[in-house]
């Protein structure tokens, strides 16, 4: 009852505002468990995905979205529960994996859609990068339910990194064929099997977004990305600590008398 008025709410109004357009969604299953993957631009990707289907997808997200103490936080807790979010505990990099694992594996049990992001983590700058070869096909081989690509199109423009106010425009979502791995059923331990389910996923993703395909982890970019900043700081502070003493040296000078 609260998905419903909360997707009534909330789905309704982005669909208004935003008018997303969609391509594919014959390929949704009216019934029956389904992993959606897709790629992750942005923190919206989770909301326009469920407000445009008729059925409730549940994505994970971090336990402390549901824990926060105060009005806020269980304003907060309310809101993610209601648009179908499950609590995670991130606070150990495998006890996260595992979790989430355990999370997939039992909403698809109950025949539920299944929401999950193989890069892990949002792309830094609107490429996609490397698909993680652990939740998805993990899941996938222990439930045996059919993987459909999904490609999130321009939503990273409607708020971008620093931005309060979000653009209203148009994002799209294309939607492909579900992809059957039934044939690698009981390999989840086999690290080639886990590595070629997930480049597949993530070349089909690749096709129906027409993003530039980064063969690294998203993670691992935005590391490179913060270094880069860092060492451009580090250098500008530099330059202007230099200019100052020039400067300094300067006004040093003009005070000396002449000979």
């Amino acid at each position: 009852m609260i998905y419903g008025a909360m997707k009534f709410s909330i789905g309704g109004s982005l669909k208004l505002a935003f008018r997303p357009w969609v391509e594919g969604l014959e390929n949704i299953p009216a019934e029956g468990p389904a992993i959606l993957a897709s790629n992750h631009l942005s923190f919206s990707d989770s909301f326009f995905l469920p407000a445009v289907l008729d059925r409730k997808v549940t994505f994970i997200a971090k336990a402390e979205y549901f824990t926060s103490p105060g009005v806020k936080g269980k304003l907060t807790a309310a809101f993610f529960k209601g648009v179908g979010q499950l609590p995670v505990d991130r606070s150990g990099v495998r006890g996260a994996g595992d979790a989430a694992i355990n999370a997939g594996i039992d909403v698809l049990k109950a025949g539920g859609l299944f929401g999950i992001y193989p890069e892990g983590t949002r792309s830094p700058d609107g490429r996609l990068y490397r698909g993680k070869p652990g939740g998805l096909p993990r899941v996938a081989l222990a439930t045996g339910a059919p993987v459909i690509p999904i490609a999130m199109i321009d939503t990273e423009k409607i708020q971008p990194p620093g931005k309060v106010v979000p653009k209203l425009m148009r994002p799209g979502i294309r939607i492909g064929k579900p992809l059957d791995f039934s044939r690698y059923q009981g390999m989840e331990s086999d690290r080639f099997i886990l590595r070629s389910v997930t480049d597949e996923v993530m070349y089909e993703i690749m096709k129906l977004s027409g993003q530039e395909y980064v063969d690294i982890y998203a993670t691992a970019a935005k590391r490179q990305i913060a270094d880069q900043a860092k060492r451009a700081a580090d250098e500008l502070k530099a330059a202007e600590k230099a200019e100052r003493a020039r400067e300094a040296e300067q006004a040093k000078r003009a005070e000396q008398p002449g000979d």
